[in-house]
């Protein structure tokens, strides 16, 4: 087992190299500059369109809001809360700055996602829309690039059952028993039960309940954030000078902080963004593909949203907070670093933290379900759904109860293996996004 574990981490260490992360924000800046900066001129209109879109108009399954809100629960999560400290325990307060980099570019690859998903999106054997990175590189694409879907559709399958369920149940657990003395084995019933009776109800029950707790749960959060900022609120200025002054020089070693040279800030404030935000990973279009919309460029400035809100207003929140209580000179790190935060100044950080990340983690699971359900669909028809459905409830229970180191080095590995055929087909099928975004601004 060692062996294995090593060989995974080495292949780790090369798909989220310099490589990958040059080629993530290489796609976010080629589709961004090609888009000629559409996503952020034009993110008012994408809130307006979202507003509109709380009801559906056209062919679908759920409103274009739920849309985005499925998408969103499976982004809001421990990324948001234990991504963000990781990111600046290892790469200093410049990460904060290259997630924001990140995000910038990502929504422009979120755009490009959303629109290519609702393009080539098909009709199931059951009368649903099924969509996402396998179904627009099968439509989108030659017959020679069929093998990428089916390889997207591989690594999506069994990145789920690892970030997207058991790793997320296990958080819960251990946050619960740390804070609440809540036994496992209770959490682990409780969190199968709820999973299995949103799950089996199919996407548009899925949908239904990101719709009411994604917007409920980021507002709180937000809410308790700003709490904070504004009782340090003298501090934020030099926070934002430290951010991005780090981000260039790099930053030498504070109380409890190891320092950080600049590379390191690019690296974990690139890769946590993309943990984050998942722009360019090909999950969130799986979602998007079954909006009830008839427009694809209408669906895309909807779908950019979800980087906007994830990275720009949530993780910068989580980050100003650790930067401007000092906090992250302690020697904490990941959502002990967040909680140590918010305790500073509001007294009870570890409650918000626990509860917020036991929220959060539950809206991953259930919408990486829909992710991976489509994947294992697109590989062995609809027959498979519901075997799926029942593996996915069972997971949630086993895995809150695991030792799951390797189980997140294997999953954190096939998320990077899930962008590559995304990214290609990204780049493959731009022409079709500037053309679809040209004609729909033009008229």
């Amino acid at each position: 087992m060692e062996t294995i574990t090593e060989i995974i981490g080495q292949i780790n260490g090369i798909v989220w190299g310099p490589v990958m992360l040059v080629l993530i924000l290489g796609t976010g800046f080629f589709l961004s500059i090609g888009l000629k900066l559409m996503p952020v001129l034009k993110l008012g209109y994408g809130f307006r369109m979202l507003w509109q879109g709380r009801k559906g108009a056209g062919d679908g399954q759920i409103s274009p809001f739920n849309a985005l809100m499925t998408a969103m629960s499976a982004t809001i999560g421990t990324g948001n809360i234990a991504g963000v400290a990781t990111a600046i325990f290892l790469g200093g307060p410049g990460a904060l700055f290259w997630m924001w980099c990140t995000a910038l570019v990502g929504m422009a690859t979120k755009y490009a996602e959303a629109v290519l998903a609702v393009q080539y999106r098909e009709v199931d054997e059951k009368g649903q829309y099924v969509g996402g990175p396998m179904y627009y590189i099968k439509n989108g694409l030659s017959k020679k690039w069929l093998w990428l879907g089916t390889a997207f559709a591989i690594f999506g399958m069994l990145a789920g059952f690892g970030i997207g369920n058991t790793v997320q149940s296990n958080s819960v657990a251990a946050v619960l028993e740390d804070t609440f003395n809540i036994p496992v084995i209770a959490t682990a019933t409780v969190l199968a039960v709820l999973a299995g009776a949103v799950i089996l109800g199919g996407i548009e029950r899925i949908a239904q309940v990101a719709g009411k707790l994604v917007p409920f749960m980021a507002i709180a959060y937000i809410v308790a954030g700003l709490t904070v900022l504004l009782l340090n609120v003298t501090e934020i200025p030099a926070a934002i000078v430290l951010v991005i002054d780090s981000a260039f020089t790099g930053h030498a070693a504070t109380g409890g902080f190891a320092g950080a040279a600049v590379w390191a800030a690019i690296r974990f404030g690139v890769a946590r963004g993309i943990f984050s935000n998942e722009a360019g990973l090909g999950s969130a279009p799986i979602a998007h593909a079954a909006a009830q919309t008839n427009d694809p460029v209408r669906q895309g400035v909807i779908g950019m949203l979800g980087t906007f809100i994830d990275t720009l207003c949530v993780c910068s929140i989580t980050g100003l907070v650790i930067l401007v209580t000092g906090a992250w000179t302690g020697g904490e790190t990941g959502a002990a670093l967040t909680a140590a935060a918010f305790a500073s100044s509001l007294g009870w950080g570890q409650e918000i933290v626990s509860i917020a990340l036991a929220v959060f983690a539950f809206t991953t699971i259930l919408g990486w379900s829909v992710y991976g359900e489509k994947c294992v669909e697109y590989l062995f028809g609809v027959k498979s759904i519901l075997p799926f459905r029942f593996a996915w409830i069972a997971a949630v229970f086993l895995g809150a109860q695991a030792e799951l180191d390797f189980v997140w080095l294997l999953a954190d590995t096939l998320n990077a293996l899930m962008a590559l055929p995304n990214l290609l087909a990204l780049l493959l099928l731009s022409p079709v996004v500037f053309k679809l975004t040209k004609d729909y601004f033009s008229k």
